[in-house]
């Protein structure tokens, strides 16, 4: 699939991610390799941890839940009779009555 496709289907984050409040501290690539286990029990604990090469901003390392939240999977409905009873129109009553009148007359 092509680039262009896939980046398509993606919600931007920047934005969002760049609210994120991070620990003091920033990992340089070469530390969050060697010390990963560390890097990602802080994430868990601490809150998301920035990772950087270079001096230059990388990425950032959060907990499963905190990009759930991020990303907006956490608030969507299991199956669809979920979706629906979660709906602001549960309970409103729609007119579904069919109009019986005859079709219009076409001249062949």
């Amino acid at each position: 699939m092509p680039k262009s496709l896939k980046r398509s289907n993606r919600r931007p984050v920047r934005a969002e991610i760049a609210n994120l409040k991070t620990s003091g501290e920033s990992w340089q690539i070469q530390s969050a390799k060697a010390r990963f286990s560390e890097v990602f029990r802080r994430a868990r604990t601490e809150g998301p941890q920035r990772i950087t090469r270079q001096g230059k901003e990388g990425v950032v390392m959060v907990a499963e839940e905190q990009y759930a939240q991020l990303v907006g999977k956490s608030h969507q409905p299991k199956s669809l009779v979920q979706f629906f009873r979660q709906s602001p129109l549960m309970g409103v009553e729609l007119d579904l009555e069919r109009d019986r009148s005859t079709a219009r007359d076409i001249d062949l």
